[in-house]
């Protein structure tokens, strides 16, 4: 699942849903906590993927470990100034812009032993940023459509801190699945490129910005893809 664009659709499916039901704030707490445990695997793959450019899987766990720290501490200061963020269109140009340079970083890049692209990422401190505002781009509309469903601050503040956990979570599983299917890889780069795209239309209000149910279709054939084909290499 894509969860720049299920998350963000389911959010503004229930917003309308709220207004005719009165959710107490526990409910809302599991639906929020539901929705980032099942609908986190686009952002999970593509940390994943620039975590496993390092050889050393400690110092893989480190860096996950790491970045999604500072990830957290961004989530926060986004959540903290959404209602500033929301006024400026150049915010979601410029996540839009990182997330298809990191796309096309991937797809240009070198094939390596076993098939698969590299980022060209090796460094602990090259992979702590990358991670960080990664998961930054791909919070950018979940946080704003996160506030008109809660309105309090303390509540969507959780929400993403069970988010950053189950990233990790997730991300450690991909790292592992990353190895064992073959196309997996190239499937979760189409869906980041996927998010990029959605989020630049989005940037210029297009009428060209494609229906939930195209997306949701086109993401869930990706991954089917992805998981389609086991290697053959032996750990």
């Amino acid at each position: 699942m894509l969860v720049t664009i299920n998350r963000y659709l389911m959010l503004e499916q229930l917003s309308d849903f709220s207004a005719n039901i009165d959710f107490n704030t526990l409910g809302l707490l599991l639906i929020l906590v539901a929705l980032e445990a099942v609908l986190s695997a686009d952002n999970a793959i593509a940390l994943a993927a620039i975590a496993q450019g390092i050889d050393d899987p400690k110092e893989q766990r480190r860096a996950l470990n790491v970045g999604l720290v500072l990830a957290y501490v961004l989530r926060i200061i986004l959540i903290l100034t959404a209602t500033w963020v929301v006024n400026f269109w150049q915010f979601e140009l410029l996540g839009a812009v990182y997330l298809l340079w990191l796309v096309f970083n991937y797809f240009t890049s070198s094939k390596e032993e076993n098939d698969h692209h590299s980022l060209g990422v090796r460094s602990f401190w090259q992979t702590i940023p990358l991670i960080a505002f990664t998961d930054l781009a791909f919070s950018l509309d979940s946080v704003t459509t996160s506030i008109a469903v809660a309105e309090d601050t303390w509540l969507i503040l959780v929400g993403g801190t069970i988010g950053v956990i189950t990233l990790r979570f997730l991300a450690g599983l991909f790292i592992k699945w990353l190895k064992e299917y073959t196309h997996l890889e190239d499937a979760g780069f189409v869906t980041v490129g996927l998010v990029g795209v959605r989020l630049l239309l989005k940037t210029f209000d297009s009428p060209l910005v494609p229906p939930q149910w195209l997306m949701i279709t086109s993401i869930i054939l990706l991954f089917t893809w992805g998981f389609s084909k086991r290697t053959t290499q032996v750990e």
